[in-house]
């Protein structure tokens, strides 16, 4: 049996302020039927939840990458793939197939360059570049909303962590030890 290994109070934090910043985003979402959801701001998420103080969460490395992501992934577009979805089924060999690899290629080699060139390195921003090289989110205002919606996800974990800090750690506090073990555990 697999037993758990990490602290329960950090598990707990982490999975709530993640999930928290991503259900913001899906009650944008659901009110303005315009998505503001997309997979590269679940490990967004995880590490603003998990590493709020790390570097690679500071606000301007967080949207600075992003950003970065969504232009290299629309020039990478329309200079390869114009018109083509990974999602789409193509022809072993065919030209949409290889077009759609190059640019996804090109789109994380520039934006790896780039974000570290200009030190604002974030991780899950390399898959940002890939939804929209790729054609998942190919359009400048697709790329705006990405932009805006990595800004609500970090505007919610700001405003998420000072509410934890004033009240859910006090809380969580009487619910889990020091030792990490839950006050029903044995």
């Amino acid at each position: 049996m697999l037993e758990p290994s990490g602290d329960a109070r950090e598990a707990l934090r982490a999975g709530t302020l993640a999930a928290g910043m991503l259900a913001v985003l899906g009650g944008l979402t659901w009110a303005t039927g315009v998505s503001a959801l997309f997979p590269s701001l679940g490990p967004s998420a995880y590490v603003l939840a998990l590493r709020p103080d790390a570097a690679e969460s500071r606000p301007d490395r967080v949207v600075g990458g992003h950003a970065i992501g969504v232009v290299a992934g629309l020039v990478a577009y329309r200079l390869f793939a114009d018109g083509f979805v990974v999602v789409e089924s193509h022809a072993p060999l065919s030209g949409a197939a290889l077009h759609l690899a190059a640019a996804g290629v090109l789109s994380l080699a520039l934006t790896a360059v780039v974000m570290v060139w200009t030190d604002l390195r974030h991780a899950p921003a390399c898959a940002t570049t890939l939804i929209v090289s790729l054609g998942l989110l190919s359009t400048v205002r697709a790329g705006v909303v990405v932009v805006v919606a990595v800004a609500v996800l970090l505007a919610t974990q700001r405003a998420l962590d000072a509410v934890e800090r004033r009240w859910l750690s006090p809380a969580v506090g009487r619910l889990v030890d020091t030792t990490g073990r839950t006050r029903w555990s044995k």
